[in-house]
Formats: C-alpha cells, structure tokens, sequence
C-alpha cells in the first residue's frame, strides 16, 4: 500500500515551511525595514525640532555663540550616533557636528531645495550626493521670530537602521523556525493518532477485499476514528457469517425443495411407466398435489421474507386499526380447523375496542401465524388463548397454547428460517420453517418486540408488542 496520504502531508508541511519563509524574507523584512525607518524618522525628527527650537533659535537670537552651538550639536550627534548640521534657506552650512571647521560661502549644498522632502518631513537618499552611503535625513525649519531662517538637518546611515531592522526579523526567523518545529511535532501526532489509525484501516480493509474476515482493526478511541473502527469491525463480524449464513440458506432451502421434487418425481414417473395401477393413480396423484402446495407455500415464505431487509426494515402502510377485531376475524377463520381437532380459542380482549399504530395486512399475518402455530401444535380437546392488555402507551398482544411445549435449547433458534425442532416435525407436514420467521421480522420492522414463554410439555406463550394510537376509530 502506497503511503500517499502520508506524503501529502509531509509535502504541506515543506510547503508550508517554504512559503512561510519566502513570505518572512520579503513581505515581512520589507514591511519591517519600513516600520523602522519611520519609527527612527520621527524619533529624529522630534530631536530635531527640539535643535531648532531651543538651540539653533538661541543662535540665530545672538544668545548663543557658534562655538557653543557647535559643542551641543556635537554632543547630542555623538549619543545618537548621527550627524547634524545647520543650514541656512540657500543650503549654505553653518554648523556640521561632524566637521566643526567646515563653513562659509564654500561649503554650500548644491542643489538644496527645502520642496524636495514634498509633504514629508524626512528623505531616504545621498542627500544631494554629500554622502557615499544612503541616509535617513530629517529636517525641521528654525523660525525665531517666526520666520525661518535656516534649516536643523539630522543624518542617520540607512546601514545601521537596515542592521536594527535585521535583528528583528532574526527574532521573526526564530519565531519561524520554531512554529516550523511545532508544526513538525502535530504532523508526528498526526501521524501516531490519525494517519496510522487509517492506514490500519486500509489494511484492514484490503484483507476484507481478499475475504479474510478474521481481521481486528482494535481502535477504541471515543472518537470518530474509534466509532468508524467499531463500525468497520462489526461490518467484518457481519461478513465472516454472512458466508455461513448463505450456505445454510441454500442447504436448506436445497433440503425443503429436494424432498416435495423427489416424492413428485418417483411419483409420476411410476405412474408413467405404469408401476402404479390405474385405481390407484388418485391417492398419489393427491400426494403430488399436497406436495406441490408444500413446494409453492414455501416459494411464497421465501418471497415474503425477501422483502424484508437484514435488519427487519421494510415498506409498511401504517394506520389506525382496531386490533380486537383483527384477532376477532382471524379466530373465526380458524374455526374449521379448531372444530376438527376439538379445541377451542378464548379471546381475552382490553375493552370492546383498541386501537393501534401498525401496517394493519402484515400484523393480522403476524397473528394468523401465531394461531396457526398454536392450533398445529396442541392437544386435542384444549384450548388456544389470545389476550390484549394496555400499559404504558403499549398494546401487548398474547398468544397461549397448552400444546407440547419448545425444549430450553430451541427457544432461541425458533426464530432461524427453516428451523424446526425434533418435536415439531413429526406434527409439522406442512410447515416451511419460516413462520416465526417472517413472524419476527414484521415485528421488528415495526420497532416492536416478540418474546417466547415455553415448558416442554406444558405449552408456549408468544408476546408481542404494538403502538397504541391516540386516535379513534370505529371498525369497518
């Protein structure tokens, strides 16, 4: 199995490691470089102002000597490491901190023109080609007397702004580097809690596609990982007995059906070739029709059956109906048959009428079968009880025989399709073995319950249970 997934990741991860430093060393370093030259200008620029309100004002006033001017400059360019000069309007320099001889007519800054710093109060540059390096140079006018007389310059090399800049954005880097460590960290979490948990899962998987249902996935994490890994496991235990299931299927269906074909078969081909009589032609001309009817009565089980998913799920027609007078109407039905055999069925019933939620066809089925069941396997001379009783938004339906009884260790497999137990089968000609199948099955596609009270040799009891409907309704 390819590690794709686990390769996707590992190439976000690089990705995202390359983009994030693409994106440091551009948008980021020039972002930073911006934000320090301005943070540097105006500092500057508030020294500067404070030069040429105080200072360079004093000097221009005649309180202040050049000489003294020139000290404080040089003192204050000196902390600041920067470089300070006093111009006049015409760019003529009067004081340069770093040069205290230079003045006078020579030392004039050609090109000088105060409009050139435009709205701003500081310019990047060489600064009309005075320096080799670039600068960040601030201005601020000196106005004694409220006219501007000259100019307070502050230089500062671009260099050490771009050096301060670096430092921060080394800070930015190591903040980088670890979030990049972080981010490898949750990609091995990634990789011990979630990619490997699905690899084992695709592992698992492809065993399933081989047909080897044996496999565990084991994950019991209370989260969607471990609900879809309890989901995959109970898939896999579900598949290991389908095989099982569909082999006893068609051994048993194989069984039913091979029986009725024989017994058809050997009988017509004797009455073909003339090994039964004529006169006696009828009575197995009669055994072939019993057996056919055997054969389409469990064609029709199995059809019925068919409809209903594995799980009991199936299309119902739901309405109101009167339940007392469904079990009314099939106990008439079965008064033919109750008076041959001596017995007799006592209706306990909740009130005249009860009504319940149900698919009102397939629940009279239900109770067709169970009386039919009843009637089959009981005593002559006794008597069959069917009960009604309400309790707690329920309807529970009851019905009784004093029959011969299911043994402890068949209660639970009456309920398999075909199954029938060695005490059924010598009264049980007719029966398919899927009764009490489709029985279950139309319960449980109603969200409903069946249960089973049996004693060998006593009788057997079968409970099931209906919505009762908050609605009324007279029987039609």
């Amino acid at each position: 199995m390819k590690r794709i997934l686990y390769l996707k990741f590992l190439a976000g991860y690089l990705i995202f490691g390359i983009l994030g430093f693409i994106l440091v060393s551009t948008v980021t370093s020039q972002a930073l470089q911006n934000r320090v030259e301005a943070l540097d200008a105006h500092t500057l620029y508030t020294e500067c102002t404070e030069i040429a309100a105080h200072y360079a004002s004093d000097y221009y006033k005649g309180t202040m000597e050049l000489s003294e001017l020139q000290s404080h400059l040089e003192t204050i360019s000196h902390y600041m490491n920067t470089q300070i000069k006093v111009i006049d309007v015409s760019g003529r320099i009067i004081i340069d901190s770093a040069n205290s001889s230079l003045s006078g007519e020579d030392a004039v800054i050609e090109g000088f023109n105060i409009s050139d710093f435009g709205s701003k109060y500081y310019m990047i540059g060489s600064f009309y080609n005075t320096f080799s390096e670039k600068q960040l140079t601030v201005f601020a006018p000196i106005t004694p007397g409220y006219r501007v007389r000259g100019y307070v310059l502050i230089h500062k090399p671009l260099s050490d702004i771009s050096a301060y800049s670096y430092e921060l954005l080394d800070i930015v880097y190591i903040t980088l580097l670890l979030l990049f460590l972080l981010a490898f960290i949750l990609l091995l979490l990634f990789s011990l809690f979630i990619y490997r948990p699905i690899r084992r899962m695709a592992s698992v998987a492809d065993a399933y596609i081989d047909g080897d249902f044996s496999q565990k996935i084991n994950i019991h994490t209370q989260d969607e990982l471990g609900h879809l890994a309890a989901a995959f496991d109970y898939m896999a235990n579900e598949l290991n007995t389908l095989e099982d299931d569909q082999r006893k299927f068609v051994s048993n269906v194989s069984h039913d059906f091979r029986s009725p074909l024989t017994s058809i078969k050997g009988y017509v081909e004797a009455i073909l070739d003339g090994t039964i009589p004529y006169e006696m032609q009828d009575k197995y001309l009669n055994i072939i029709l019993f057996e056919t009817e055997r054969l389409n009565k469990l064609t029709s089980s199995i059809l019925e059956l068919n409809k209903f998913g594995s799980h009991g799920k199936a299309i119902l027609y739901m309405k109101h109906f009167d339940i007392n007078y469904i079990i009314r109407m099939t106990a008439l039905a079965f008064e033919g048959r109750c008076s041959e055999k001596h017995m007799s069925i006592e209706l306990i019933l909740s009130g005249q009428n009860l009504y319940v939620t149900a698919d009102m066809a397939k629940i009279q089925q239900v109770i067709y079968n169970l009386t039919d069941n009843a009637i089959k396997f009981s005593h002559p001379d006794s008597s069959i009880t069917i009960e009604t009783t309400e309790k707690n938004d329920k309807v529970f339906v009851s019905v009784k025989d004093s029959g011969i009884g299911i043994p402890s260790d068949s209660l639970k497999k009456v309920w398999e399709r075909f199954y029938k137990t060695d005490l059924s089968r010598g009264k049980d000609k007719r029966g398919t073995g899927l009764g009490l199948a489709i029985v279950k099955e139309i319960i449980q596609a109603h969200d409903e319950n069946i249960n089973v009270i049996s004693t060998e040799g006593v009788g057997t009891e079968f409970i099931f249970t209906l919505s009762l409907s908050k609605e009324q309704f007279s029987a039609t």
